[in-house]
């Protein structure tokens, strides 16, 4: 068992009214508690003594109301809490990892593991623990003041005992935080391993080696199913150990109580409500004790968000860009007309401080026009096309650019409209006839003719569907829609045939007429209508000419 983690507050602050909320529900529960244990008490002596019930049953109704709405309104307002928390954890790393650039993004399948079902998990941490953890909180001490009011003798028996329960939870709840800390790193490696698996698979099946991870897949599977079952045997072991020392401790007390009844030292009505309200001095310690062993998997997981949040808070605050000048960007000029500047001032880049630098001592002035970098394969062009684009942060020197429209190789294209996927980065709200003529310029107009719902046509995952040359020319049509005074282009062209290649210059040669657009090529066609050029050598300085 664990207290409740103050950086719950920090990480998603809009949490505070609900958790605030569920504290205040979680004290009226625990009061009308004790007033439901001394209603019935008082109802049922009563009715012994055959005295008139009508005012004795209307106060138990009435507590047994009051209990009743007060924990109908802390599940309600639990489950809400909990997606508030989730949704607002899930939208800060989200933050945290498209802001971060892409050195951020290296380990991207175990930041995805974290946003889907690291946030889900602590769900149930904040809609039954901390409910439960209130709870715990107030319900034991108010029914050790309401028993020690009654008889302060059979009060000791609580105060005695109630220390042990906490302790034991402690305990066990350690052994029980190490193995979910392994379960958890066993579902991320296999979340990872099986996502990377699902990436290559064409590849793997390319080449006949998709069977060969269906071993490695089950290894990891069992890793994982293993440190499962330890997690259950122990969080089995824990509850009924609770549940063990809580039954012994109430029937110490109904012991007590019936002894002390029986030789006419108490009152019928001061027993029934002592033995009425021992119960409810150790359910909460137990039902917080099995919680969190529910919630375990969100605890481990808030762990690993905080390391995430606090290392983006000791940078900058998440929801504030980063200074553009510190990042090694710094604003571009841009004209009404939307025409741009790029300066690079003696850049040099390395994707890890013990390789050599992929580009050093870059410097160049790139204005409005078609430039083309070329170069051999490897020698840091799609590197180049990032930093301009501000996704990756120069090792030294700095770049200078206004708003940039970046099209790589492989498109981002989201498993959704066609219309929603080319509104992705436009100016405004396109209408239809935009978008169509969009399409109709990039020579994919005949691809909307033939499907029967036009625009509203889904596309699967990663564009599936579509081929290379058709997703190229897609998101060169989101270029077109974007008003991003500078585009950067990835080998627009590399999937096209020589007619395609042909018509997709010269969208490209209108395109630069009035904004500033670089692209990477290896072909012919792009050198011969280009107005600049950008030789780039192996870790060299490059020359614009």
């Amino acid at each position: 068992m664990r207290p409740f983690d103050q950086r719950l507050l920090r990480l998603a602050p809009g949490a505070r009214p609900g958790i605030v909320g569920l504290a205040v529900l979680g004290t009226i529960t625990g009061l009308a508690a004790i007033a439901q244990a001394l209603a019935v008490a008082h109802l049922v002596f009563v009715l012994v003594r055959a005295q008139p019930l009508e005012t004795a049953a209307v106060w138990a109704l009435s507590a047994f109301a009051v209990r009743g709405l007060a924990q109908a309104a802390t599940e309600i307002l639990a489950a809400r809490t909990g997606v508030a928390v989730s949704t607002e954890l899930r939208r800060r790393l989200a933050d945290r990892v498209l802001a971060g650039g892409l050195e951020t993004r290296r380990d991207g399948t175990a930041a995805l593991t974290l946003m889907t079902q690291g946030t889900t998990a602590v769900e149930p941490y904040v809609a039954r623990y901390l409910p439960a953890f209130v709870s715990a909180t107030v319900l034991p001490v108010a029914a050790v003041l309401a028993m020690a009011v009654l008889d302060w003798r059979v009060a000791l028996i609580p105060v005695l005992t109630l220390p042990l329960l906490p302790l034991f939870a402690a305990l066990i709840g350690h052994a029980t935080r190490e193995a979910t800390d392994r379960r958890w790193a066993a579902l991320s490696q296999l979340a990872v391993h099986f996502l990377d698996v699902m990436k290559g698979l064409p590849t793997l099946v390319g080449y006949s080696r998709a069977h060969r991870q269906s071993a490695t897949i089950r290894a990891v599977s069992d890793d994982h199913r293993r440190a499962t079952v330890e997690t259950l045997r122990i969080a089995f072991l824990s509850s009924a150990a609770l549940e063990f020392l809580a039954t012994i401790s109430v029937a110490i007390v109904a012991v007590f109580a019936g002894v002390a009844l029986a030789e006419g030292h108490m009152e019928l009505e001061v027993a029934l409500a002592l033995i009425l309200l021992a119960p409810e001095a150790y359910w909460p310690i137990r039902r917080v004790g099995a919680e969190f062993h529910n919630a375990a998997d969100g605890a481990a997981a808030l762990d690993e968000i905080a390391a995430v949040l606090d290392g983006a808070s000791a940078d900058a605050p998440a929801d504030t860009p980063a200074d553009p000048a510190r990042a090694g960007r710094e604003p571009g000029p841009s004209t009404a007309h939307g025409e741009g500047t790029v300066v690079v001032r003696d850049v040099s880049f390395r994707y890890d401080p013990d390789l050599p630098d992929v580009l050093r001592g870059v410097s160049t002035r790139i204005g409005p026009g078609l430039t083309v970098l070329v170069g051999p394969s490897g020698v840091g062009k799609t590197t180049l096309l990032e930093l301009l684009a501000g996704l990756r942060t120069p090792t030294s020197g700095t770049v200078s650019a206004p708003r940039v429209h970046l099209v790589t190789q492989r498109p981002f294209l989201a498993p959704a409209a066609m219309r929603d996927n080319l509104r992705l980065g436009a100016a405004g709200d396109p209408s239809d006839a935009d978008l169509r003529a969009a399409l109709d310029t990039v020579g994919l107009d005949d691809l909307l003719a033939r499907l029967p719902r036009g625009l509203d046509t889904l596309l699967g995952d990663d564009g599936f569907g579509l081929s290379a040359g058709q997703r190229a020319r897609f998101a060169l049509a989101r270029a077109l829609l974007s008003d991003a005074p500078v585009v950067l282009l990835d080998e627009p062209t590399a999937h096209l045939d020589p007619e395609t290649e042909q018509r997709i210059g010269a969208v490209i040669r209108r395109l630069a007429d009035d904004r500033t657009v670089v692209a990477v090529t290896h072909r012919s066609h792009l050198l011969d209508l280009a107005d600049d050029r950008l030789d780039l050598t192996p870790a060299s300085i490059g020359d614009a000419r």
